[in-house]
């Protein structure tokens, strides 16, 4: 503005005051506020990384998840197929035995056809890791027996299985069914 406009402003408004141009003072940044913009955008990027890293580990272990469930049904579905393979053998033997003895008039062929047909099955149970529990002749052991007779006797020491009622298995180190055993009892 000249002094000319300055002054007819005056007339028509007595409170205008001269004044100097107006200027904003230059912003100088100093020293420890670039520390702290950089420190500031250092911050954002770790941020930014971690916030990355953390979405792919949760990705990671969402997936893993699935995979784990996914490999649980089919084991839970499919557990039994090794198992079951190894049994086909001595199903077909039955079904042979089976037809074999449609015309045999002789009990002992019978007999003989039926024991070979049951070796074969227990040794496969064998294979896949079933055992029998032994019973007569040993001492009765709660883990592996059930008494479900007790016979007083003085033929037999105390607490000894003398008559195995039905047959007990484990499968390793586990029980699968115990044996039903008669127990003898001193008088």
């Amino acid at each position: 503005m000249t002094n000319k406009e300055i002054e007819e402003k005056k007339d028509i408004n007595p409170f205008i005051q001269e004044s100097e141009p107006e200027t904003q003072p230059e912003m100088v940044e100093s020293p420890q506020e670039d520390i702290c913009e950089q420190a500031e955008n250092d911050i954002k990027a770790e941020y930014e990384t971690l916030k990355n890293q953390y979405i792919r580990l949760a990705a990671d272990f969402d997936n893993y998840r699935k995979r784990q469930t996914q490999e649980r049904e089919a084991l839970l579905k499919y557990g039994a197929e090794d198992t079951l393979k190894k049994l086909l053998p001595a199903i077909d033997n039955f079904e042979r035995a089976q037809k074999s003895l449609i015309d045999v008039d002789n009990p002992q062929k019978i007999k003989e056809s039926f024991d070979i047909v049951q070796k074969q099955f227990l040794e496969v149970l064998e294979k896949i890791g079933l055992q029998k529990i032994e019973t007569v002749g040993q001492e009765f052991n709660p883990e592996f027996h059930e008494a479900v007779m007790q016979t007083p006797t003085n033929e037999h020491p105390d607490h000894t299985v003398i008559m195995e009622l039905q047959s007990g298995y484990k499968l390793g180190d586990r029980v699968i069914r115990p044996a039903l055993v008669n127990v003898a009892v001193n008088e």
